[in-house]
């Protein structure tokens, strides 16, 4: 069982620009549509747990929807599915810990954590097995950043390092446990 981020930075540790918007991602090119990992990860997991802006924020993307496995969105405020993501959506409230055991208790193992206070709060729970970050080489100078204050210090061993589309700097980092 695994839980597993995988996600984009700025160079100053940023997912989002000042006015949250992800439009630096597309400062690289890849007019060859490389693929930077997502398809293995997407094969990997068995689901994805998100918070509600970062559905709003792939809801709002100009692209057919992206998971091909079930969204289980944390979300105190939100009661129903957008229309339309009933069958690819469910919503979950609650403590993280019951969250991941009741997922995991439902057969779904590995999970993909997206989003940055989802992100955030896995951390300050000690429930983040892996972390993929790609940096680019790019500052934003502010805006959303990844990472927050944790109750604790958390140890986490490289065990792969690559660049990708000649630019990008790609770390896979393990929980030291």
């Amino acid at each position: 069982m695994a839980n597993i981020v995988f996600i984009a930075t700025s160079l100053d540790g940023y997912i989002a620009d000042k006015q949250g918007k992800l439009d630096w991602l597309n400062s690289v090119p890849n007019p060859d549509n490389i693929d930077t990992g997502f398809f293995a990860l997407m094969e990997q997991i068995d689901g994805l747990v998100m918070g509600r802006n970062t559905l709003e924020a792939v809801l709002g993307f100009e692209c057919d929807w992206p998971y091909s496995k079930p969204v289980f969105v944390l979300s105190n405020t939100m009661t129903n599915v957008p229309p339309g993501y009933e069958e690819k959506v469910l919503l979950v409230k609650g403590a993280l810990k019951e969250i991941i055991a009741e997922l995991n208790a439902r057969g779904f193992s590995d999970l993909y954590i997206d989003g940055g206070a989802t992100i955030q709060s896995f951390l300050n729970e000690d429930l983040i097995d892996q972390l993929v970050i790609t940096r680019f080489p790019l500052l934003l100078g502010g805006g959303i950043p990844l990472f927050s204050e944790l109750k604790q210090p958390l140890n986490f061993k490289v065990t792969k390092n690559e660049i990708v589309l000649e630019t990008l700097v790609q770390t896979t980092y393990q929980r030291a446990r």
